[in-house]
């Protein structure tokens, strides 16, 4: 029989066990934006064929998703579904856009689609200022719209760029989500809204931060525990996002998720191989923020997630083991 505090430690242990939440959302991708970082998944994801991308969605499907946050429709001047705006991506799938929705249609995936990049990803906040880009992003959002605003999987939209948060939100980030999510309403009134700030280390937690969120015209903010980045320990996880519980539940308008990175690098972070995090960081990292947050998104199923070696594979050899090891603790339905 075992002693009292031996006890209390295997109910603590089993307490906590069930009350992880269970993943419910990715990004998705097309390309990733860094060639260095997409090394073992970019050019398998470039040969995939529409057979391949409904595959995909479907397996992704039942892990038991049911959001998909697409990164971007454009990137480096070209975009990934036919259009006017811009030259278009060179893939083996002509439109891989109408593809992955007509799949999420079947499968019951919500997808949230960009309105980005368009510009030079790598400078957001000129691409959240510049009047030009803004005039392209709306362009893009209206013929988004009207090309795939049909499909019953086309949930919501996301607003890809982001700066990080220094205490509080910059003002022209603001403003650039406001207006994004005015043209969201005007053209898909039912359509959702979402956002995935960095930073979150650095959230103020005063009543600022909380006038911000009230002023923000967002659904769901979805933060990056930015673990994978190295910026924060897995430790520390829990206490930032109960502070942001508190300032939600005071600003009562968006909804609090969590972005968890699954990822780590292979040698300098931002500038090496992203390869799938060992399963024991990436549960503790879900363990963390469970109990504050509704939902919990990761980045990102593609190329850090495999359930098999068959044709949908793209990534590294370890992402099997990842799907494995989360299968098996319900992190994966």
């Amino acid at each position: 029989m075992p002693g009292n505090g031996l006890l209390q430690e295997v109910q603590a242990a089993a307490e906590k066990t069930t009350t992880m939440k269970s993943i419910e959302g990715s990004w998705f991708e097309f390309q990733h934006h860094s060639a260095d970082e997409g090394k073992y998944w970019n050019l398998t994801l470039e040969k995939f064929t529409a057979e391949q991308w409904d595959a995909k969605v479907k397996e992704i499907a039942e892990a038991g998703f049911r959001y998909l946050v697409l990164m971007n429709v454009a990137i480096y001047g070209k975009s990934f579904y036919p259009t006017s705006l811009l030259p278009k991506h060179e893939m083996a799938c002509e439109d891989p856009l109408e593809v992955v929705l007509t799949a999420a249609d079947k499968y019951g995936i919500r997808f949230f689609v960009s309105n980005g990049f368009f510009g030079d990803w790598r400078n957001p906040s000129l691409l959240m200022k510049d009047p030009e880009v803004n005039k392209l992003r709306m362009k893009a959002m209206n013929e988004t719209a009207e090309k795939y605003g049909h499909h019953k999987s086309f949930y919501g939209w996301y607003y890809p760029n982001e700066t990080g948060i220094i205490g509080h939100y910059d003002d022209f980030f603001i403003d650039y989500v406001n207006q994004s999510s005015a043209e969201a309403a005007r053209l898909l009134p039912n359509a959702k809204t979402l956002i995935a700030p960095y930073g979150t280390r650095h959230v103020a937690f005063d009543d600022k931060y909380v006038h911000q969120l009230e002023q923000l015209d967002v659904d769901f903010i979805a933060y990056q525990d930015e673990i994978g980045v190295e910026k924060t320990q897995v430790e520390e996880s829990a206490g930032f996002f109960e502070n942001l519980y508190k300032l939600h539940k005071k600003a009562a308008k968006s909804r609090l998720w969590a972005d968890v990175e699954v990822f780590r690098f292979e040698g300098k972070v931002y500038h090496s191989a992203l390869l799938p995090a060992p399963a024991e960081r990436v549960i503790q990292q879900l363990e963390a923020v469970s109990p504050y947050v509704e939902k919990i998104l990761i980045y990102q199923y593609t190329g850090m997630i495999n359930k098999t070696e068959g044709p949908t594979f793209a990534g590294h050899p370890d992402s099997l083991d990842l799907y494995e090891k989360l299968a098996k603790c319900k992190a994966l339905k």
